[in-house]
């Protein structure tokens, strides 16, 4: 049987240039699901839960609104955080050749069905 949040994680991979891993996580730092070959998948959830807390407590300070997203270019490639509701996270690895148009089209959508998964799993 197959698993539809592990199914969303890898087709983000198949439909995105450059995308090369994802780990979803509850902003406390916990993994939920991961689509992981090189990067320690709860090392990632940890990091990338401290900086959607900082992203979080930056945005409160500047008065610009929910964050949504952070994000670090590095020199082979990007580490993208991007929200999931008010209760978790998917932080994207991505190489060099992101294809960054593409990964902006797919996210909003991607994000609502992670976000209604895990809301339909969580008691009111």
């Amino acid at each position: 049987m197959s698993d539809p949040v592990n199914d969303i994680l890898v087709s983000l991979r198949d439909k995105v240039m450059g995308v090369t891993e994802s780990t979803l996580a509850t902003v406390d730092g916990l993994v939920v699901a991961s689509d992981v070959s090189k990067t320690h998948a709860e090392s990632m959830a940890a990091v990338a839960a401290a900086t959607l807390s900082l992203g979080r407590r930056l945005a409160d300070q500047a008065s610009t609104g929910t964050l949504r997203e952070m994000s670090a270019q590095c020199s082979a490639g990007h580490v993208i955080v991007t929200a999931v509701g008010e209760r978790a996270l998917l932080a994207v690895m991505t190489d060099e050749g992101l294809d960054l148009a593409a990964f902006r089209r797919e996210m909003p959508a991607l994000v609502a069905e992670l976000g209604g998964i895990l809301d339909s799993d969580t008691p009111d």
